[in-house]
């Protein structure tokens, strides 16, 4: 039995994230000779060039794209494998890479790190927020917070509570221009969306007689953060709707007003996602159920 040249596998994926081999040798502190032999040696087992080369440009071929994802997770697996070792003898340690929601992560995932932080003391975390979708794998991330409708994927889920949309406006605006009762009269009206939503003009609602509506909302404002969305609802300049995280305390203060109210626009679910293999580290692992104990409550 010949084992994988695992080496190889993990110099390739340096290639890739650093975009070049001078820069996969620094990274790794290998002569950039030793770096072109591991890729030329992992080519030749596999039968396959990974790389257009050029004296300007170093590009992927079809094969190496195929094969980038299971690179990275072998370098993955093998770094939490050394991880796990080192951490059965002593406290946790090490960097964590966790990617969460904008508004959600400011609002609810940043006050609760520092209780984790003092009580782990060896324990780095970067955070990274962002309402567009990460790439765990392909950006090294060990894990992330999820507000969606999970995908069939070979990502791992758990799903740690509900999100309650609510469709609102500014009390200024229902004065101005009367609040609908149905999701048919939105189209009468402006709206503000969502635009990271798949369906950002698209609204869909659910009545508790079992019906069921689409309606098309359009309007002035479309934007990729639901919290840079109030200035503007406040302002009564349309309708939004909004997750329970960003709309409860404007709804508590007066700000804003829960609008259609016997029509919901559906729950979306907030998920702790993490690589497909079930191999972590400790301090990966005990940031898990420290998440999950701390946002399944709220």
């Amino acid at each position: 039995m010949t084992l994988p040249d695992f080496e190889a596998w993990a110099i390739f994926a340096s290639v890739v994230e650093h975009d070049s081999f001078t820069g996969a040798a620094r990274a790794l502190g290998m002569s950039k000779a030793t770096i072109s032999k591991a890729v030329t040696r992992l080519e030749n087992d596999i039968g396959a060039p990974l790389f257009h080369r050029s004296s300007r440009r170093l590009t992927l071929t079809e094969t190496g794209k195929e094969l980038v994802d299971h690179a990275r997770r072998i370098v993955v697996e093998g770094e939490a494998a050394m991880d796990a070792a080192r951490e059965e003898a002593g406290e946790l340690s090490g960097m964590i890479r966790l990617a969460a929601p904008m508004s959600f992560g400011i609002g609810q995932v940043a006050p609760i790190l520092g209780e984790f932080l003092c009580a782990h003391r060896g324990v780095n975390i970067d955070l990274q927020l962002s309402d567009a979708q990460t790439d765990l794998i392909g950006e090294g991330y060990d894990l992330a917070l999820r507000i969606a409708e999970m995908p069939d994927s070979s990502l791992r889920a758990r799903k740690l509570r509900d999100v309650t949309l609510h469709t609102v406006a500014s009390p200024a605006y229902l004065s101005q221009y009367g609040e609908p009762t149905h999701p048919a009269q939105l189209g009468e009206h402006r709206c503000l969306s969502y635009s990271f939503s798949r369906k950002a003009e698209i609204w869909d609602y659910g009545h508790a007689d079992g019906s069921k509506i689409s309606v098309r909302a359009e309007g002035p404002l479309q934007i990729n953060n639901g919290e840079a969305m109030l200035p503007t609802i406040c302002d009564g300049v349309g309708i939004a709707r909004l997750p329970d995280f960003i709309a409860d305390r404007e709804i508590s203060a007066g700000r804003i007003k829960p609008i259609l109210a016997d029509w919901s626009p559906g729950r979306l679910a907030l998920h702790l996602v993490t690589p497909p293999s079930r191999l972590r580290t400790r301090r990966v692992a005990a940031l898990i159920d420290y998440l999950a104990e701390k946002l399944s409550a709220k």
